[in-house]
């Protein structure tokens, strides 16, 4: 399969619709959708996750309610298998939490003409350890 050249406008516009479906706490359960039922991995703040069902019970364990999130940069790769690697840096406030910088990798790899999300790293840049 060749590079997909279409790879920036396929991480910006996965990161929008991704973002606003997380953000949504009435909408965060259909981001499930993006997952693959055994080929997806989620690592969230260092835990490992496999399946679109154990992270959609990691998606339905976070509890809060308002996100006010600021995107400083998404960078998007082409893969050789037609897929597209992107990382977004940005910072986030989770209801009444100080802001937070943050990191996250999507790698999303083409299925029957479309996408999934086969990789996801999400870590808040925290300093503190």
């Amino acid at each position: 399969m060749a590079l997909n050249l279409q790879y920036v406008d396929i991480g910006k516009g996965f990161v929008a619709q991704y973002y606003a479906l997380f953000d949504d706490p009435n909408s965060r359960n259909s981001l499930v959708n993006m997952y693959n039922a055994e080929l997806s991995f989620m690592t969230f703040e260092g835990q490992q996750i496999q399946g679109a069902a154990k992270i959609l019970e990691k998606l339905q364990s976070l509890t809060f309610q308002k996100i006010e999130r600021i995107i400083t940069a998404i960078d998007s790769q082409p893969m050789f298998d037609g897929g597209v690697l992107i990382s977004v840096l940005g910072r986030l406030k989770t209801d009444e939490d100080q802001p937070h910088a943050y990191t996250q990798t999507f790698v999303l790899k083409p299925l029957n003409g479309s996408f999934f999300c086969q990789h996801d790293i999400f870590r808040l840049a925290l300093h503190d350890h």
